[in-house]
Protein backbone atom coordinates (compact mmCIF):
# COMPACT_ATOMS: atom_id res chain seq x y z
CA UNK A 1 0.00 0.00 0.00
CA UNK A 2 1.45 3.35 -0.86
CA UNK A 3 1.67 6.30 1.74
CA UNK A 4 0.88 9.39 0.76
CA UNK A 5 3.47 12.33 1.52
CA UNK A 6 2.92 15.22 3.39
CA UNK A 7 1.09 16.47 6.07
CA UNK A 8 -2.66 16.17 5.60
CA UNK A 9 -4.15 13.86 3.29
CA UNK A 10 -7.64 13.42 2.30
CA UNK A 11 -9.35 11.37 5.08
CA UNK A 12 -9.63 12.24 8.39
CA UNK A 13 -11.86 14.92 8.72
CA UNK A 14 -9.26 17.90 9.15
CA UNK A 15 -10.47 21.28 7.97
CA UNK A 16 -8.61 22.62 4.86
CA UNK A 17 -6.56 25.51 5.35
CA UNK A 18 -9.07 27.50 3.65
CA UNK A 19 -11.74 26.45 6.11
CA UNK A 20 -9.34 27.81 8.80
CA UNK A 21 -8.42 30.77 7.30
CA UNK A 22 -12.89 31.98 7.02
CA UNK A 23 -13.29 30.78 10.70
CA UNK A 24 -10.41 32.81 11.84
CA UNK A 25 -11.63 35.60 9.51
CA UNK A 26 -15.38 35.35 11.08
CA UNK A 27 -13.78 35.43 14.51
CA UNK A 28 -11.93 38.33 13.90
CA UNK A 29 -14.81 40.55 12.77
CA UNK A 30 -17.54 39.18 15.28
CA UNK A 31 -14.56 40.27 18.04
CA UNK A 32 -14.09 43.68 16.59
CA UNK A 33 -17.87 43.85 16.32
CA UNK A 34 -18.19 43.07 19.83
CA UNK A 35 -15.42 45.26 20.60
CA UNK A 36 -17.75 48.29 19.24
CA UNK A 37 -20.38 47.45 20.95
CA UNK A 38 -18.36 47.23 24.42
CA UNK A 39 -17.18 50.63 23.63
CA UNK A 40 -21.10 51.93 23.69
CA UNK A 41 -21.31 50.59 27.32
CA UNK A 42 -22.12 53.07 30.12
CA UNK A 43 -22.93 52.16 33.37
CA UNK A 44 -24.86 54.40 36.34
CA UNK A 45 -24.54 53.57 40.21
CA UNK A 46 -26.76 55.78 42.89
CA UNK A 47 -25.38 55.81 46.53
CA UNK A 48 -26.91 57.64 49.65
CA UNK A 49 -30.64 56.49 48.40
CA UNK A 50 -30.15 58.57 45.43
CA UNK A 51 -28.13 61.88 46.94
CA UNK A 52 -25.06 60.68 44.47
CA UNK A 53 -25.46 59.15 40.70
CA UNK A 54 -22.65 58.85 38.58
CA UNK A 55 -22.09 57.38 35.28
CA UNK A 56 -19.11 56.07 33.50
CA UNK A 57 -18.66 54.88 30.09
CA UNK A 58 -16.37 52.36 28.51
CA UNK A 59 -13.31 54.15 29.31
CA UNK A 60 -14.25 54.20 32.97
CA UNK A 61 -14.83 58.04 32.17
CA UNK A 62 -17.02 59.54 34.40
CA UNK A 63 -19.95 61.02 31.59
CA UNK A 64 -22.66 62.40 34.21
CA UNK A 65 -22.90 63.20 37.60
CA UNK A 66 -25.91 64.19 39.96
CA UNK A 67 -25.43 65.55 43.77
CA UNK A 68 -28.56 65.99 45.52
CA UNK A 69 -27.57 69.69 47.78
CA UNK A 70 -29.14 68.48 50.54
CA UNK A 71 -25.57 65.86 50.89
CA UNK A 72 -23.43 69.03 51.04
CA UNK A 73 -22.55 69.72 54.51
CA UNK A 74 -19.57 72.31 55.08
CA UNK A 75 -19.23 70.71 58.47
CA UNK A 76 -19.04 66.96 56.88
CA UNK A 77 -17.11 66.93 53.53
CA UNK A 78 -15.59 63.22 53.90
CA UNK A 79 -19.36 62.12 53.72
CA UNK A 80 -19.70 63.80 50.78
CA UNK A 81 -16.02 62.18 49.67
CA UNK A 82 -16.95 58.92 50.87
CA UNK A 83 -20.46 58.67 48.82
CA UNK A 84 -19.15 60.22 45.82
CA UNK A 85 -15.96 57.48 45.86
CA UNK A 86 -18.47 54.35 46.71
CA UNK A 87 -20.79 55.76 43.76
CA UNK A 88 -17.40 56.07 40.76
CA UNK A 89 -15.91 52.27 42.32
CA UNK A 90 -19.73 51.37 41.93
CA UNK A 91 -20.41 52.43 38.51
CA UNK A 92 -17.26 51.29 37.71
CA UNK A 93 -17.06 47.59 38.96
CA UNK A 94 -20.94 47.86 37.06
CA UNK A 95 -19.30 48.39 34.06
CA UNK A 96 -16.62 45.70 33.76
CA UNK A 97 -19.47 43.27 34.68
CA UNK A 98 -21.06 44.38 31.31
CA UNK A 99 -18.56 44.38 29.56
CA UNK A 100 -17.13 40.85 30.02
CA UNK A 101 -20.71 39.63 29.79
CA UNK A 102 -20.44 41.63 26.31
CA UNK A 103 -17.13 40.44 25.13
CA UNK A 104 -18.24 36.58 26.65
CA UNK A 105 -21.12 36.08 23.58
CA UNK A 106 -17.83 36.44 21.35
CA UNK A 107 -15.52 34.52 23.20
CA UNK A 108 -16.60 31.84 24.63
CA UNK A 109 -16.08 33.14 27.91
CA UNK A 110 -12.37 32.79 28.43
CA UNK A 111 -11.28 36.00 28.01
CA UNK A 112 -10.26 35.66 24.45
CA UNK A 113 -9.21 32.47 24.12
CA UNK A 114 -12.14 30.57 23.79
CA UNK A 115 -11.63 30.04 19.88
CA UNK A 116 -8.43 28.00 20.90
CA UNK A 117 -10.10 25.85 23.19
CA UNK A 118 -7.98 26.80 25.67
Amino acid sequence: MARRRGGFHGGGGAPNMNQLMQQAQKMQRDLEEAQAEAAKITSKASVGGGMIEVEVDANHQIIDLKIDPTVIDPDDPEMLTDLFIAAVNEANRTLDEKVEESMSKVTGGTGGLGMFGL
